[in-house]
């Protein structure tokens, strides 16, 4: 099969567009914290596990995390993976993990050591009821939790693999949503102080406002500091991955214009399963070349609007990508669109 997308690309390059490629995200060795994104079923894990294999040729340790509840980077690499960071065979400094942060909701280090007295207690029952009141909460705080863990481990980039894209709009809206709230919040401290006081004396005096106030400032400040980490473009990006189709495309805007809103850094596309058979008699059929006419007509639509992103075009390939191997050579294509497999045929 040929794998060249020429078809896709215009006769006349454009010197001012973007090189079709993800070498940019590559050379960028500021970068900490890579998300890679999409609608469901368009290819996000590949792409993430190519580009995690790539990175791992020019970084000193690199890690590829999924956060999607339904994991498939240890199908895709044909090796089992847990929450634990986790050593891909055939790699020296590529390590991967699978953790549900759903699974993290109740971690106690949000809210600091539980001593046992019921000042404790009812201090932290407290922060964790207002908090309650924000939908999607423990997912958030889930994420904190992994990226406080996942830095002590001193990888040098990290790679997400998400859920589809509702999810990660949450995620990624959240911090600055919660940060308002209860910032909100400790503005009408001394406005309600009186009354949280009067009830606090039925509970003894070790308890009193400030300590609620100590926790939500805590809470805060952790979330300043994942907000503050995604709106860095030195050290946060985020790749959307789709394909030419309409809801594909519908949503990847969607998620494009939401990151821009939020400040969160988006110069990459990746444009996945791309037909791009040349007329063989083979496969020359009524269904494919309707198909591939589809699929031009979308992709001229993202050229539109995306001239001054780094769009990258791949190609549909005759087998899935699974084992070290097979994702290996598809991460080629992340870095150069025209990669022709047989040229490095022995």
């Amino acid at each position: 099969m040929d794998f060249v997308v020429n078809d896709f690309i215009d006769d006349e390059v454009d010197e001012a567009k973007p090189d079709g490629c993800l070498e940019n995200i590559i050379l960028q060795d500021s970068l900490k914290w890579i998300f890679v994104g999409g609608k469901g079923g368009v290819g996000k894990t590949t792409v993430s596990c190519g580009l995690a294999i790539q990175l791992a040729k020019v970084r000193e340790k690199v890690l590829i995390l999924s956060t999607d509840p339904a994991h498939n980077i240890s199908d895709a690499f044909g090796q089992q993976f847990t929450k634990a960071p986790t050593k891909v065979d055939g790699f020296n400094n590529l390590f991967a993990m699978e953790v549900d942060p759903n699974a993290y909701g109740e971690n106690e280090t949000l809210f600091g050591p539980d001593d046992g007295s019921d000042a404790i207690q009812l201090c932290n029952s407290i922060v964790k009821t207002m908090l309650s009141a924000f939908p999607g909460i423990d997912e958030f705080m889930s994420y904190a939790q992994i990226m406080k863990l996942v830095k002590s481990m001193e990888f040098t980039v990290v790679v997400f693999d998400t859920a589809p894209t509702g999810h990660t709009l949450r995620l990624l809206t959240f911090p600055l949503m919660l940060e308002k709230a209860l910032g909100k919040i400790l503005e009408f401290k001394d406005k309600i102080s009186p009354y949280l006081n009067q009830i606090s004396m039925h509970f003894g005096s070790d308890f009193n406002l400030e300590d609620i106030v100590q926790k939500i400032e805590e809470l805060l400040g952790t979330i300043k500091t994942v907000n503050q980490q995604f709106k860095n473009h030195n050290e946060t990006t985020f790749i959307c991955v789709c394909i030419a189709e309409f809801l594909s495309l519908y949503e990847t805007e969607r998620l494009f214009q939401e990151l821009n809103k939020n400040e969160i850094d988006c110069h990459n596309i990746v444009v996945n399963q791309l037909n791009t058979n040349n007329g063989d008699s083979d496969v020359n059929c009524k269904k494919c070349s309707s198909r591939k006419e589809l699929q031009r007509t979308y992709l001229a639509q993202i050229n539109d609007l995306y001239f001054d992103i780094h769009v990258t075009k791949l190609p549909l390939l005759e087998k899935e990508v699974r084992g070290v191997p097979d994702l290996t050579e598809f991460s080629n294509h992340l870095m150069s669109p025209n990669y022709d497999p047989s040229q490095n045929a022995e």
